[in-house]
């Protein structure tokens, strides 16, 4: 016969099996490595200005190489571990997004380029970019009206 258990007890029932969260050293890991990227895209910002590129050439180059370099290091298999270690801290800036765009692609390279790459390719950044365009939209008539 099984023994029911009391609120109490199933609490320390669940208390005991459930992992301690370490969620202290994942803020410090997710800081640190965000810091980094953010640090790196400085990085390249400052050098543009130095050469002598404007406000708008500076941030546009500077959003592209950052993508590149999200996408040429989850195309190294190199992104998923720098993820596994920072949580969050890689997932936010802007390589995270080059990296939610080329790691579907490359799962399902086997599958052909037309409806395994191109298929499959926006499988996790498709919903942010329809939602994000339509609030956009939303955002733009609702300026439109009220002005």
């Amino acid at each position: 016969m099984q023994k029911t258990l009391t609120k109490k007890e199933y609490q320390k029932y669940v208390d005991d099996k459930t992992p301690n969260s370490k969620t202290v050293r994942n803020v410090i890991r997710a800081f640190i490595v965000g810091g980094f990227i953010c640090i790196v895209g400085q990085f390249i910002t400052n050098i543009l200005k130095a050469k002598g590129f404007g406000q708008d050439e500076t941030a546009s180059l500077t959003s592209i190489l950052m993508i590149f370099l999200g996408a040429l290091l989850t195309g190294l298999n190199v992104y998923d571990d720098i993820g596994r270690f920072a949580g969050g801290g890689s997932i936010v800036p802007i390589t995270g997004f080059a990296n939610s765009i080329v790691s579907p692609a490359m799962e399902f390279k086997s599958e052909g380029y037309i409806l395994g790459v191109g298929g499959k390719m926006f499988v996790i950044a498709g919903p942010v970019l329809v939602y994000g365009i339509s609030t956009a939209v939303i955002a733009g008539i609702i300026h439109f009206m009220l002005s």
